[in-house]
């Protein structure tokens, strides 16, 4: 590096939000938290809403299953073409009026005729999430200097990850109490609130102006194996997941107003895993996206074997989540070290292989229930997370400073 080019890393560094009002950052970085809170709930929310939603608008299982499908294939298919378009526009107004969108889909939702109606709403909120996510990353890492982008993603996450604890459960009470359509417009209110800390909070300066907003250690190979490795485990993940209401009330004996409460449980575990993944990316980068897979492919398998007892299967499917969680952010971090290029395009495509793997998860595990019964979906489950412990080991052995293979 040269003495101009450390300059300007140096100026980079130094421009962001906490190095002239740590506070002010802390708030931002908190309003960018509940906004994850709030999107991560409303793409979830079907999940603890299952059967309600079933019942209500007379789906099946399968079908309202398929309200997580499609909106992650809408994330799939154009997180990355919406990155492109949107990458130049402010963030303050961005996310400010991605969380108006929120409320206005949320709403559309509650009052949604039919079946038919209800997914073209979720396609929408979807488009929405789709760019939330290209930004919401990037936005967060450049509110604090590189020693601290680690920590700021773990919050981001941590409160995409408390939606599973409270937001999914909240809303499936709620939704028990007083009908489905009362849940959406509770997500309504919630995003209502969260614009005005938002466009109060967030500086006007765009990530691409600081040290986030391009990658700290660019490898092409090490990314394109981070999105692999995702989208198995992920789909590994929600083929389980997607249908852990019927799992728990048809396999283990769950009654069905304990469902909520068990969410709570497993989505707490998936909290603990945030920031138990947080702690292993500082200290042990070069495994922390291996860990997780290696805990979250026999934690589904056992659930296939041992799922019939209730407290097995509460324990297992909290073990998954914590892998989750533990995964998720770890592969975050990852993305800022290793993207290719802008650090916006690569989290887009992070997204994208994410939402692959919801979407392809919860198809299978839709089919395999169909087919076979709940109990299937956990074995299919461990099945593809086996294979992405494989992918991530690639990615470990491949890292800078590795040892090179054997020869003869």
């Amino acid at each position: 590096m040269t003495g101009n080019e450390s300059e300007t890393g140096q100026d980079r560094s130094d421009g962001v939000l906490h190095g002239h009002n740590a506070a002010a950052a802390m708030a931002a970085l908190a309003a960018l938290s509940a906004a994850a809170f709030a999107y991560v709930t409303t793409e979830s929310l079907p999940v603890g809403l299952l059967q309600p939603i079933s019942q209500g608008l007379h789906s099946s299982f399968v079908a309202t299953g398929r309200l997580v499908t499609v909106y992650a294939a809408i994330n799939v298919a154009l997180s990355a073409p919406l990155a492109h378009l949107t990458k130049g526009l402010p963030r303050k107004a961005t996310i400010v009026a991605l969380l108006a969108a929120l409320v206005l889909t949320s709403l559309a939702a509650a009052v949604a005729p039919s079946y038919g109606w209800l997914m073209a709403i979720r396609v929408v909120t979807a488009l929405a999430q789709a760019i939330f996510w290209s930004l919401v990353i990037p936005t967060a890492a450049s509110l604090f200097p590189p020693s601290m982008s680690g920590r700021a993603v773990g919050w981001v996450l941590g409160g995409a990850s408390l939606a599973v604890v409270l937001g999914v459960p909240a809303g499936t009470w709620l939704g028990q109490q007083a009908g489905w359509r009362a849940a959406f417009i509770g997500l309504a209110g919630l995003a209502a609130l969260l614009a005005l800390p938002i466009a109060m909070a967030l500086p006007n300066y765009h990530p691409s102006e600081t040290h986030a907003g391009t990658g700290s250690a660019p490898d092409r190979r090490r990314y394109r194996l981070a999105m692999a490795t995702t989208a198995l485990a992920i789909g590994g993940f929600f083929c389980t997941y997607t249908y852990v209401s019927p799992f728990l009330t048809k396999v283990a004996g769950l009654a069905l107003h304990d469902v909520a409460a068990v969410l709570f449980v497993t989505g707490a575990a998936t909290v603990g895993g945030v920031f138990a993944g947080s702690l292993v990316a500082r200290r042990r980068p070069a495994i922390a996206t291996l860990v997780p897979v290696i805990v979250m492919a026999p934690s589904l398998i056992a659930l296939y074997f041992l799922g019939r007892s209730l407290p097995a299967a509460i324990v297992l499917v909290m073990s998954a989540c914590v892998a989750l969680g533990a995964y998720d952010v770890s592969n975050q971090n990852r993305v800022l070290e290793v993207a290719p290029a802008s650090t916006d395009i690569a989290s887009a495509w992070a997204s994208a292989s994410f939402n692959a793997g919801i979407a392809g998860g919860s198809l299978l595990g839709g089919l395999v229930l169909q087919g076979y019964g709940p109990r299937a979906t956990a074995l299919l489950g461990g099945v593809l997370a086996g294979i992405a412990v494989f992918v991530a080991a690639a990615a470990v052995r491949s890292r800078p400073g590795a040892a090179p293979p054997a020869t003869r």
